[in-house]
């Protein structure tokens, strides 16, 4: 069939795929958006400068990509008042209930509206893209802790290849060839395979690259895949969070050819890309670390770096300081480098030190505002932290999953190469600045504060070894679904309650799609946590097994409608920007006891699984809180969790545990005690 042929039938079945694409959320294949089912190839004969060559341009997919839906507004009032009705007595319902029906009726119908007609005026987009990234850049908090998270890397299989200077090299050098092949347009494009044999085939591939870009996602859905959303990953390299006072910017220059590095508080810069644009030497690279690695200079008592800790408005503050004191042809070799290479200095102990270090470290030798940087120990164990307001798990998680392979299987170096013979002396620069004794204050100051808030944060780890996703696979329940009421149960078997919680789901499948939120506190793990926390001896074992099956269905259910875009908390969220944006006074629900109490997300929760990576997490969003990262894996389940001193973290994993040890139990058909 010739390209024109296939684009012909294509825009023909135009409107009959798209409805098809809206009736997704019934499929149940569609949970695979919120996993990892993807499939990354490095093809041979891509030489030294790119990973491979894709078939497919990089952003062949994403002008035809369906638009984020902006919900019904008597469907998120519906699940809305469903996700509250588990936390809350009859009478806070009741009430909770006659407000919500009022928004919708009155000014909530005037806003959902003027927010359809805004999305109709603004096809480039999504309706959530332009607040989510206000959300984040308004905020004024520091992003340490409260935005920044961290993925760790598994060690390289040869251990050899774990030492920091071969690691570090292998690292930069599949970087910058991931930056290179993405900017080439030679990267495959994110897509979800969910008939791999159909669609991620050569012939196929060589067929839907000639269908014009404006109808191509419609042929990769005739085959069942679908590609995802990839307008973030520009943001990725030479980009960096700049503080500014009330809301700060995001900067991107590509035109930056070098590397940040930092080691002991000391900045460095040396050229990854020579004057043609291309990757140096790797032999160079190597040189040029090893030459930061030996530097003798001492820690700077003032490390610029803790500054990026600060609250947004100090540190915008303290920036204008440094810009008027001379520092501005500095600051933007940090803001312009590819990325950042974080050299520390410690072994790491085990995974609650590889966390908080990955998390925050010592504050000094960070520089929190880069899009993100790539951490490496004395010990070569690796992690990436990554600023939050630019873009989601989704564009750094391809990222990581493309190094680590690259890393792994075409390592560039070896533990006996030798560093190419050249000055490292004239190729590398450590940058200095011109500090005022007010400066000096406020690194000083910064340093204390950031002392004061990592002080208190708690992380502990846990790993049930006695099943995994295989086994709840074969009992036909979703393994995601056991995790989160794994969490319900323990959180309630702790501290007798149900509280508010979310759950991250990507809306990459959409245009400009962020993130969507799923309520995994419901009526059914209510119901079904209580089963087994207070009254296991009154139910018998089938019961308590078709309580689980109760949970996995509506898990499964609420899992595609946030991926599909038909969430609550977005939309809700949207319209509450708009009347602030207006100057409007803020309806009642808004100012609900009850609406603040489901934001207030005690349990905040979210999942990932990867070959690439070891353990990911993120500090509690709440002072009262715990921060979940959590993986359910073939035989077994792990969870990275922290908590401030309002929590106790030791005992909620306890507490997790002995709830997976009673639901195997039941599931094995064994009664609990």
């Amino acid at each position: 069939m010739s390209s024109c042929m296939m684009a012909g039938l294509l825009s023909t079945q135009y409107n009959s795929t798209l409805s098809k694409f809206k009736r997704l959320r019934n499929n149940p294949a569609l949970s695979v958006l919120t996993s990892t089912q993807r499939k990354y190839s490095s093809k041979d004969g891509a030489g030294i400068e790119y990973l491979h060559k894709s078939v497919v341009p990089t952003m062949h997919y994403q002008k035809s990509l369906p638009r984020l839906p902006v919900p019904k507004l008597e469907d998120t009032i519906r699940r809305y008042l469903a996700a509250q009705r588990p936390l809350l007595n009859d009478e806070q319902y009741s009430n909770t209930e006659k407000v919500a029906h009022d928004f919708q009726s009155g000014i909530g119908k005037q806003l959902h509206e003027e927010l359809v007609a805004l999305d109709k005026n603004n096809k480039h987009t999504s309706y959530i893209s332009a607040p989510w990234f206000d959300m984040y850049l308004s905020a004024r908090e520091s992003v340490v802790l409260n935005f920044n998270p961290f993925m760790s890397f598994n060690p390289d299989p040869k251990p050899e290849y774990n030492d920091q200077l071969v690691r570090a090299t292998n690292m930069v050098c599949s970087a910058v060839r991931f930056m290179k092949t993405l900017r080439a347009g030679l990267l495959e494009p994110e897509v979800f395979h969910l008939n791999p044999a159909k669609s991620d085939t050569d012939s196929f591939k060589k067929l839907i690259r000639w269908v014009p870009p404006s109808i191509s996602w419609f042929g990769a859905y005739m085959v069942n895949a679908y590609p995802l959303d990839m307008s973030q990953n520009f943001r990725l390299f030479n980009s960096t969070r700049i503080p500014k006072y009330k809301r700060d910017e995001l900067l991107t220059d590509d035109k930056g050819r070098h590397l940040l590095v930092v080691r002991r508080g000391n900045l460095y810069v040396f050229d990854a890309l020579d004057r043609d644009g291309n990757l140096i030497k790797p032999a160079e690279v190597q040189a040029h670390l090893k030459y930061i690695l030996s530097d003798p200079t001492k820690a700077p008592s003032f490390p610029l770096g803790v500054l990026t800790s600060e609250n947004r408005d100090t540190w915008a503050g303290l920036r204008q300081k440094l810009l008027d004191a001379g520092n501005g042809e500095a600051l933007h070799l940090v803001d312009s480098a590819l990325f950042c290479l974080c050299l520390d200095e410690e072994v790491m102990r085990d995974h609650i030190h590889i966390s908080h270090n990955m998390l925050h470290g010592d504050g000094c030798n960070r520089w929190y505002d880069k899009s993100f940087s790539i951490i490496l120990a004395k010990d070569g164990q690796a992690a990436i932290n990554f600023e939050h307001s630019w873009g989601d798990g989704v564009a750094v998680l391809r990222f990581q999953n493309e190094v680590f392979k690259d890393t792994t299987e075409k390592p560039l170096v070896g533990p006996g190469s030798q560093p190419a013979a050249v000055d490292s002396s004239s190729a590398v620069c450590r940058l200095e600045f011109k500090l005022t004794d007010e400066l000096k204050a406020g690194i000083t100051k910064a340093k204390e504060n950031f002392q004061a808030a990592v002080s208190k944060l708690t992380i502990d780890a846990m790993e049930f070894k006695k099943g995994g996703k295989e086994q709840l696979k074969k009992k036909k329940l979703s393994p995601d679904a056991i995790a989160q009421l794994a969490f319900q149960m323990g959180f309630l078997r702790q501290y007798g309650q149900t509280v508010g919680t979310y759950e991250s789901c990507s809306t990459a499948a959409f245009k400009h799609g962020r993130t969507e939120t799923i309520r995994p506190a419901t009526i059914h793990t209510e119901h079904c946590a209580k089963a087994f926390v207070e009254q296991p001896g009154q139910h018998t074992v089938e019961q308590l097994q078709g309580l689980l099956n109760e949970c996995s269905k509506y898990h499964g259910q609420l899992t595609k409608e946030a991926a599909m875009g038909q969430g609550f908390d977005r939309h809700l969220f949207a319209m509450r920007y708009l009347a602030n944006s207006k100057g409007m006074a803020l309806h009642s629900l808004y100012q609900d006891p009850a609406y603040n109490a489901i934001n207030h997300n005690i349990l905040s929760t979210s999942t990932l699984t990867s070959p690439a990576v070891s353990l990911g997490g993120f500090a509690p969003v709440v002072p009262d809180g715990f921060g979940v990262g959590y993986g359910v894996h073939d035989e077994w389940i792990g969870c990275n969790v922290s908590s401030y001193p309002a929590r106790n973290v030791h005992e909620f994993l306890k507490c997790v545990h002995k709830s997976l040890e009673d639901i195997f139990t039941v599931l094995d058909g064994k009664p609990i005690n």
